[in-house]
């Protein structure tokens, strides 16, 4: 079974597609838990009517699911606290030429 870690590394590579940065940096994921052979995910998405969430939430449990001994995969998207550019990696923030 992955540790934390590795779920973080695997999220990199699911990208907003309005954006072009990676979930991990975009700073949409809450938090990690790892029970046995389940991953529960908590995260948000940058509204409640963003148009590319479905396609983000599907893409989210399609790389997760890909890991070695991961066989269920709870994602509950939460809106409390709001996503804010604040929670930009730095990384990010320089993509987008935030300073």
């Amino acid at each position: 079974m992955p540790g934390q870690e590795a779920v973080y590394e695997i999220l990199k590579q699911v990208y907003d597609p309005e954006v072009g940065i990676n979930i991990v940096d975009m700073g949409l994921i809450y938090g990690v838990e790892i029970e046995g052979n389940k991953i529960d995910l908590i995260m948000t998405l940058t509204s409640p009517a963003c148009p590319a969430g479905p396609h983000i939430l599907q893409q989210v449990d399609d790389k997760l699911k890909e890991m070695e001994g991961v066989e269920d995969v709870d994602i509950r998207v939460v809106w409390t606290p709001p996503w804010s550019p604040d929670m930009l990696s730095e990384e990010a923030k320089d993509q987008l030429g935030i300073f």
